[in-house]
């Protein structure tokens, strides 16, 4: 008898209040979205690895789910995108703060041996960089 192979992690998604905000700050943080993505219920972006980031509405969600509500804004979410070093961490940190985006945490020296920040997305999301300390 063969045994199906496991799952493969294919996708991970976030629902969005407004599309093109959410898609301006993922953009900033380098992911490549097509424009017309702005104005559209679902959108993706291809991730190193073959994994995809996915985006939904708040509609496309509850018309999925008629039951669905939006996460409290704080609520982990997990997001980490890892930059080339602590002076990195720093500067995309200031970046998305300058920017407008909500610092959560600022950028500090971990005692697991990284330098780390967080920041929220426009939905409350929690969004970490990080980088190993030198």
């Amino acid at each position: 008898m063969n045994t199906p192979p496991a799952p493969r992690l294919d996708a991970i998604g976030l629902a969005v209040a407004d599309m093109a905000t959410a898609l301006a700050f993922y953009r900033r943080l380098g992911l490549a979205v097509p424009d017309r993505c702005d104005t559209a219920p679902h959108a993706e972006a291809q991730l190193p690895g073959g994994l995809r980031l996915m985006w939904d509405t708040h509609e496309t969600a509850r018309a999925l789910d008629p039951d669905w509500t939006p996460l409290p804004a704080g609520a982990p979410t997990g997001l980490a995108f890892a930059c080339a070093d602590a002076a990195h961490v720093d500067a995309v940190y200031a970046d998305l703060t300058a920017a407008g985006y909500t610092g959560a945490k600022a950028p500090w020296d971990a005692d697991w041996g990284q330098r780390y920040a967080v920041v929220r997305d426009p939905d409350g999301h929690g969004v970490d960089l990080f980088a190993p300390l030198t």
